[in-house]
């Protein structure tokens, strides 16, 4: 089974491709991808959920198949929105579940608070919702790390620059405690090249995931968590910059959401443990669909 439609579609500033994992009248899934800058290609580990429902995943403008820019008129949360809006129209979802990974996640709430029409249900994957609240959680995972390492990073964020050997280093050492902890196992789908754009993450959000400098440094949504009145589900790994106790927080905001840890995980929880965040979505809407 691979992918049974893909397109493109037109929004502000160009055209973003969509990509569809399986068909049937089931209510599908619309996936949204983090970043900014990331690609929609670790969908493809839903591809058991596909096997019953429709899965749609999409690129964001300027990032894997839906091309490369530099136009920083164009990084704006609202038009990040408006390109969700985009493919819902497109595929005329009169009804679908939103799901959303950490930067993806902020996306499917912006989306559901500007667009809250045919949304059944909402999973917020490892996810981030303010930057304050996200580099707090940082700092706490960084003062865990060896000292020649916390060290590194404080030299570069006092001085600002990120560009050293040690900060580098320092950067992949977090990431494979806290992001991806497991070797990347490439899905049969994901067959296409489909790049990330460094460009649009550095300009948004910054230089790694422990130092916000971009125009996201400021960003802060998370009260509106107490708005969502549809089913929620929030997952994060045991080992996740998305701190278990901070998200757990963010599911007591919202009433009657639902909090699952995915052991053995870091950020990366569909590659680190994909099976137990599978079982947590398909609980999660074989328990709605049952009402």
């Amino acid at each position: 089974m691979l992918l049974q439609g893909e397109g493109f579609v037109e929004v502000k500033g160009g055209k973003i491709w969509y990509g569809i994992m399986g068909e049937g009248d089931n209510v599908p899934l619309l996936c949204l991808h983090g970043g900014p800058g990331g690609t929609s290609k670790i969908y493809y580990k839903l591809s058991e959920i596909a096997k019953e429902r429709p899965v749609i995943m999409f690129d964001q403008l300027g990032t894997g198949r839906s091309g490369y820019h530099q136009d920083t008129t164009l990084l704006k949360p609202e038009l990040f929105v408006e390109q969700v809006k985009a493919i819902k129209d497109e595929l005329n979802l009169n009804e679908f579940f939103l799901v959303g990974s950490s930067w993806g996640a902020a996306l499917a709430l912006e989306y559901y608070t500007t667009y809250p029409e045919g949304i059944k249900g909402i999973v917020f994957n490892s996810p981030y919702f303010s930057t304050s609240i996200w580099t707090d959680d940082a700092a706490k995972l960084v003062a865990q790390l060896p000292d020649s390492i916390q060290s590194a990073i404080h030299l570069a964020e006092r001085d600002s620059v990120f560009d050293t050997e040690s900060y580098i280093a320092a950067n992949s050492y977090f990431a494979s405690k806290h992001g991806k902890r497991k070797v990347p196992v490439k899905h049969p789908y994901d067959t296409v090249p489909s790049n990330r754009n460094n460009f649009i993450y550095n300009y948004m959000w910054g230089p790694s995931e422990f130092t916000a400098t971009g125009t996201l440094r400021n960003f802060d949504n998370h009260q509106s968590l107490k708005k969502i009145t549809v089913p929620t589900l929030m997952t994060t790994g045991e080992y996740d910059e998305a701190r278990p106790e901070t998200v757990m927080n963010f599911a007591e905001m919202v009433p009657n959401a639902k909090f699952v840890l995915i052991p053995e995980s870091g950020h990366s929880t569909l590659n680190d443990n994909g099976p137990a965040v599978l079982a947590a979505i398909q609980q999660f809407i074989k328990t709605i669909e049952k009402k």
